[in-house]
């Protein structure tokens, strides 16, 4: 008998989580300077100073010279890189908190908020290059289209979020577009913790334990990096997305095609395609294309570590959640304010 992928939510119960990271300083290495010295030989001879040899080391010495005038200006390159990867990580960390919170709360809008990001998503066209997870399902004219009936409750969500995470953001507002997503992988993480419970009889402690040792929470680097797509200033064009729980199979794959992927990821975003995960497999069961797949992930969601499921899922998202999208990998950074130490008080 296969379980549903969102039918654990109920046990839902976020466990604690601590990272802490370490730089570690680099000395800078002096830079000597080669000097050339004539050599006074008869030009004909093999063993002689050739001009060939004397144009060599007069471009070794420049060439160090340049190293060592440039060293500082890499040390301060490499520093400020270092200064916006922690503001972007820790940034990152505070508002997946936030939505850990927000769907503890609400549980039952999961689903919803699965199908909020993936219908932001396909809204994109291969051939114009336009749509995509732009934020644009935020517009009123985009979210009361029929294929996103009964999302309202999970952009509200997105919203909630977004004002809680924009109080405290020092880098600036947060884009709609950044936001659906990482509210997606909050569901999902969601998900998964709640689906290691159950396996554990329940035990709140013990699921957890199961998660962080063979959950599959270190897959997620690729996605994380994604961080800063840019929001559309309009709703996407109309008829790009089918009504999901009305939509046939080869409608389903059609739609998966024209953006790149097949019966696969089809199979595996099951849980984003309407709210009742068991009755999507059942219909997309029915294709002899996409059946293998479902039953591989049904499998897979019964061992321990769900490994094939939770990785091609994760991968999947991973893909979708960027097309159409320049990554702004500067989003959220800020100046760092200076100290003046000729006001410091001794």
């Amino acid at each position: 008998m296969s379980v549903s992928f969102l039918s654990t939510v109920s046990s839902l119960v976020p466990t604690p989580s601590t990272c802490k990271t370490t730089v570690t300083r680099c000395p800078a290495t002096n830079v000597g300077v080669i000097r050339c010295q004539k050599i006074e030989t008869d030009v004909s001879s093999e063993d002689g100073l050739r001009r060939r040899d004397v144009l060599k080391c007069f471009a070794a010495t420049i060439g160090m010279e340049l190293i060592g005038s440039s060293g500082s200006f890499v040390e301060m390159a490499s520093a400020a890189d270092l200064i916006q990867r922690r503001q972007r990580s820790e940034f990152q960390s505070n508002v997946k908190g936030t939505f850990l919170t927000l769907i503890k709360g609400k549980p039952d809008l999961i689903p919803s908020i699965l199908t909020l990001a993936l219908n932001d998503i396909m809204t994109y066209d291969k051939a114009t290059k336009s749509g995509g997870p732009n934020g644009s399902i935020r517009f009123s004219s985009e979210i009361s289209r029929p294929e996103n009936k009964g999302l309202s409750a999970a952009l509200d969500v997105i919203e909630i979020a977004k004002k809680e995470i924009d109080s405290y953001s020092k880098g600036g507002p947060i884009s709609y577009a950044d936001l659906i997503q990482y509210a997606a992988q909050s569901a999902l993480k969601a998900t998964f913790l709640a689906s290691a419970i159950r396996k554990c009889g329940g035990n709140v402690e013990k699921g957890g334990l199961l998660y962080a040792a063979y959950g599959s929470s270190g897959q997620w680097g690729l996605f994380d990096r994604q961080f800063g797509r840019t929001d559309a200033l309009e709703p996407d064009p109309e008829g790009r997305i089918p009504q999901w729980e009305k939509a046939t199979v080869q409608e389903m794959k059609d739609k998966f095609s024209a953006i790149g992927l097949g019966p696969r990821q089809l199979a595996v975003m099951s849980a984003f395609l309407g709210p009742d995960q068991t009755a999507t497999e059942a219909l997309l069961a029915t294709d002899p294309d996409v059946s293998p797949w479902i039953q591989k992930y049904q499998r897979s969601r019964e061992t321990v570590s769900e490994t094939d499921y939770e990785v091609d899922l994760i991968t999947t998202l991973t893909k979708l959640s960027s097309l159409g999208q320049q990554i702004n990998y500067e989003a959220y950074t800020y100046p760092v304010r200076k100290i003046e130490l000729s006001k410091l008080k001794l």
